[in-house]
């Protein structure tokens, strides 16, 4: 499959279950803790600089993104968790949306990979042994996208892959990519993944 990144468009931003598009396209999903760069992703893969709103205070949107590239497939941006300072009323939305995403969805036959963001820096927190918990007991395949790699040095790095490597949250063989959106790194290994899994 290719695709041409220039012909993107935001398809919805749904608040509700009921608004999750009904389109026969492959989905891609991003998770993470907020302020993890699931945004800086999302606008790196797309070569734009806004396509993917990044919120000036962490955890503040409580929407599941839908972005159609090129008619052959959606970015599915889900909104991040672990944000303390999310009020209960807000804790509940975003359980609303993502649990719907996962198990109130009509596509879900449609979603072929969850790209699973961590930062390089801090390694899975309990938030994301959570989310991986989940999604190997739905079966539902992923890879880790560990960010902001631009910030580590190169024995920082390495601890930081042999942290991920042998965590033993992740099935065995799990992918790792290590990205940053200053630089560009794994841009290419992303994007070669998701189209793999979309196909």
């Amino acid at each position: 499959m290719k695709v041409n990144v220039n012909n993107v468009s935001l398809k919805i931003s749904a608040g509700l279950p009921s608004q999750f598009v009904r389109s026969p396209l492959p989905q891609i999903a991003f998770s993470g803790r907020s302020n993890v760069g699931k945004s800086s992703l999302i606008n790196t893969l797309l070569n734009r600089k806004s396509m993917a709103r990044v919120s000036s205070a962490p955890g503040k949107t409580i929407t599941v993104n839908f972005y159609d590239v090129d008619n052959k497939l959606f970015l599915v941006d889900l909104p991040g968790y672990g944000y303390a300072k999310r009020t209960l009323e807000d804790k509940k939305k975003w359980s609303l949306l993502v649990d719907g995403y996962f198990t109130n969805n009509p596509n879900i036959d449609l979603l072929k990979l969850v790209v699973q963001l961590v930062d390089s820096r801090i390694g899975l927190t309990k938030d994301d042994r959570d989310m991986v918990e989940f999604l190997n007991q739905a079966e539902i395949p992923y890879i880790v996208v560990a960010t902001k790699t631009d910030k580590l040095n190169k024995t920082e790095r390495e601890k930081s892959v042999y942290s991920l490597v042998n965590d033993s949250s992740l099935l065995p063989g799990t992918p790792i990519i290590l990205f940053s959106s200053e630089s560009k790194e794994g841009k290419n290994d992303v994007w070669d993944t998701i189209l793999k899994y979309a196909e």
